[in-house]
C-alpha cells in the first residue's frame, strides 16, 4: 500500500512532475527577453534604441497570454520582428509541452490518491460530533451506514476497493460520509482515519477478511483502549484470538443466527420480540411463522450447516444431513447428494419433514433446493441461507419463511450495541423469561406502535444528557418516571414509547419498570417507541422549562427579559 501523504506532499509531488516544463518556460522566457534587449531598434527620430529589461518582459508577457499585441515604445525593428517571431514559435511549443504535462500529472493516480486523502483528512479533523469509524464498504457496510445515517449518527468510511469507495457519493445520506480507500488493517491508516479523534464512539470492523479484521482490533485496542470495538469473524480461531486481547465485540453471523434458531425453537414468542427490537431503521417487521419441531432436513455441512445442527441437537430436534461427503460424526442420518433434485430430498425423507435449512455457500443452490422442496411438501418451514444482500430480490419473490443474511445480521448486532447499549442486557434478561411474558410485551408494544421497527434508544440522568431533570433531582425532588413521560406540548397526553429497562448506579437492573418508579441521579434508561417520542423526550430533559411544565402544568416564561417580567409581576 502507498503511504498516506503529509500535508504538504501534494505541492511538491505537482512540483517534481512539472519541474521539466516550468523550467523550459522560464528558459524560453528568459531568453526571449534577452534577445529583445539585444535586437537593435529605431525610435521616432529613426535613432538606433535597444529595449530596457523591463519593456522585454512587458512586451513577453502578454504576449504569452494573449493573440495580439503592441509593439512598445516604438514600432520594432525588422530585426527586432523577427527575433519576436522566433520567440513566439518558442512559447507556442513550450506551453503545449506545459499543458501536456498538466493533464498527464491530473490523470496520475498517484496525485489523485494525494489529493483524496488530503481532502478526507481535512473531512474527519473538522468532524464535531460523535462519528463511527466503519471498515469496509460492502454489503454489511452499506446496510449499518445507512441505518446510522437514519438514526442521526455520522460515519466515516476505510475501504480498499475504490470503485465501493466512489458508490458511496452515489448513496443519498443526509450527512456527507468521509471515504477513503486504502487497506484498514493499517494502523498509520486507522489512525489517519480518526481512530484516535476524540469524537470517535466506535470501530466497526467489517471486510471479509479475518485477518484484516483482526489487526484492526488489535490497533482499536492498542491505540484507543477506551473506543468500543465490534469485529467481525468467521472464523473460531479468528474469534477466540480477537477475544485474548480484550475485545468486546466479536460477531459470527452464522453463530448468531444459530442462537436466534435456538431461541426461536425454545421461545417463538422471545424470537419475534427480539427481530422486532433489534430490525433496521424504517423497516417493517411481519408477524413469522414459528418454526415447528418434528424431522429437520439440512442441506449443506459447511460452516453455517454444523452452527445450525448444534443449534437444534441443543432442542433436541432430529435432523437429516444431505451433503456430498459424509459427516465427520455419526449421530446424524446422513444422506448423500446436493439437495438440489427431487431424489436426494425423497431419500431424506422430506414429504414427512417440518422444516428444511438450505445452507450452501451458493445462493442459487439454495433456492433450487428450497423451490425443490416446498412443491414436493407445500408445508416445509423454509430456512434458506442468502449469501449475498443483491440477491434479495430473488429471495423475496420465493417468500422463504426465514432468509438468512449475513450482512443484516450483523448489521442488527451492530447498532443494538453501538447506538443502545442497554438493549443488550434488556435482551438476555427477555431470554430468561419464559415465552409468556415475552408474548405478552410484544402484543402490547406492537399493539401500541405497529410492526414498524421502533425507535430503540437509551438515555442517562446526569448532567450531559439530561442537564434539566438532573438538577432537578438534585434539589430533593421526587420525580417518577411516569411524569418525564408526558408530552411537553401538552402534559395530558402520555408520549408514544415504552420503558423497557432501567439500569441504575448501584448495578441494579429493572426490567419494565412501573411508571411510580422514582428516578435517581445517575439512572440508564432503555425505551422503545416513535421517534418523535425520542425528540420530545430529549427537550423535557434539556428544557427547565419545559421539564417544569410536564412536572407542574406551569408554563414557565422563557428567556430573560420573560423571566424578569414575571417576577416583577409576581412582586
Amino acid at each position: 500500500m502507498t503511504p498516506l501523504p503529509r500535508h504538504h506532499s501534494i505541492f511538491f509531488l505537482i512540483m517534481r512532475r512539472l519541474r521539466a516544463p516550468l523550467i523550459l518556460l522560464i528558459s524560453i522566457m528568459a531568453i526571449s527577453v534577452l534577445g529583445l534587449t539585444l535586437a537593435p531598434g529605431v525610435d521616432a527620430q529613426g535613432n538606433v534604441h535597444y529595449l530596457s529589461f523591463f519593456h522585454a518582459l512587458y512586451f513577453m508577457s502578454y504576449t504569452a497570454t494573449t493573440i495580439g499585441f503592441g509593439e512598445i515604445p516604438y514600432a520594432f525593428s525588422e530585426q527586432q520582428r523577427l527575433w519576436v517571431i522566433a520567440c513566439i514559435y518558442m512559447s507556442v511549443i513550450g506551453w503545449a509541452y506545459t499543458i501536456a504535462s498538466v493533464f498527464a500529472l491530473l490523470a496520475d493516480r498517484s496525485l489523485r490518491h494525494a489529493i483524496d486523502t488530503q481532502r478526507f483528512l481535512r473531512a474527519v479533523a473538522r468532524l464535531a460530533e460523535p462519528f463511527y469509524l466503519v471498515c469496509g464498504y460492502g454489503e454489511t457496510g452499506r446496510l449499518i451506514c445507512g441505518a446510522l445515517d437514519r438514526l442521526g449518527y455520522r460515519a466515516v468510511v476505510v475501504e480498499l476497493d475504490e470503485g465501493k469507495v466512489g458508490e458511496i457519493e452515489l448513496h443519498s445520506y443526509h450527512a456527507d460520509v468521509p471515504a477513503l480507500a486504502a487497506d484498514a488493517s493499517n494502523p498509520g491508516t486507522l489512525k489517519f482515519a480518526g481512530l484516535t479523534h476524540p469524537q470517535c464512539a466506535g470501530v466497526i470492523a467489517l471486510t471479509n477478511d479475518d485477518s484484516a479484521n483482526l489487526a484492526i482490533a488489535i490497533a482499536a485496542r492498542l491505540l484507543a483502549p477506551g473506543v468500543p470495538a465490534l469485529c467481525r469473524a468467521e472464523n473460531p480461531e479468528t474469534a477466540a484470538n480477537m477475544a485474548s486481547f480484550g475485545t468486546r465485540h466479536i460477531i459470527n453471523p452464522f453463530e448468531k443466527f444459530s442462537e436466534y434458531l435456538t431461541l426461536a425453537l425454545h421461545a417463538p414468542a422471545a424470537w419475534q420480540l427480539l427481530a422486532w427490537l433489534t430490525g433496521l431503521p424504517g423497516t417493517t417487521v411481519e408477524r413469522q411463522r414459528q418454526p415447528p419441531r418434528g424431522n429437520w432436513i439440512l442441506c449443506g455441512r459447511g460452516r453455517f450447516g454444523r452452527m445450525m445442527v448444534a443449534a437444534m441437537d441443543r432442542e433436541a430436534v432430529p435432523v437429516t444431513i444431505i451433503d456430498l461427503h459424509p459427516p465427520e460424526d455419526i449421530t446424524h442420518r446422513w444422506v448423500q447428494g446436493d439437495g438440489t433434485g427431487a431424489a436426494a430430498l425423497e431419500q431424506a425423507g422430506v414429504r414427512q419433514a417440518v422444516g428444511i435449512v438450505a445452507a450452501t455457500s451458493n445462493d442459487i443452490d439454495n433456492l433450487s433446493i428450497a423451490v425443490t422442496a416446498r412443491e414436493l411438501n407445500p408445508s416445509l418451514f423454509v430456512i434458506v441461507r442468502q449469501n449475498h444482500y443483491t440477491n434479495h430480490a430473488l429471495f423475496d419473490a420465493f417468500d422463504a419463511d426465514l432468509s438468512v443474511v449475513p450482512s443484516e445480521i450483523i448489521a442488527h448486532e451492530c447498532l443494538a450495541i453501538l447506538t443502545t447499549p442497554l438493549l443488550v442486557p434488556f435482551l438476555d434478561e427477555m431470554r430468561a423469561r419464559d415465552d409468556a411474558w415475552s408474548n405478552a410485551l410484544l402484543e402490547r408494544l406492537t399493539g401500541r406502535f405497529g410492526w414498524n421497527v421502533p425507535a430503540v434508544w437509551s438515555i442517562r440522568v446526569d448532567a450531559s444528557h439530561s442537564p434539566a431533570l438532573e438538577c432537578e433531582l438534585k434539589r430533593a425532588h421526587n420525580i417518577t418516571l411516569g411524569e418525564i413521560l408526558r408530552a411537553p406540548h401538552d402534559r395530558s397526553e402520555a408520549l408514544p414509547c415504552e420503558p423497557l429497562f432501567l439500569h441504575r448506579a448501584d448495578g441494579t437492573q429493572i426490567a419494565l419498570p412501573r411508571e411510580d418508579m422514582p428516578l435517581r441521579v445517575g439512572d440508564e434508561l432503555l425505551l422503545a417507541g416513535r421517534r418523535s417520542a425520542q425528540r420530545e423526550l430529549d427537550l423535557t430533559l434539556y428544557n427547565e422549562h419545559a421539564l417544569t411544565y410536564v412536572l407542574t402544568g406551569r408554563e414557565a416564561p422563557g428567556g430573560w427579559v420573560w423571566e424578569q417580567l414575571a417576577r416583577w409581576r409576581r412582586a
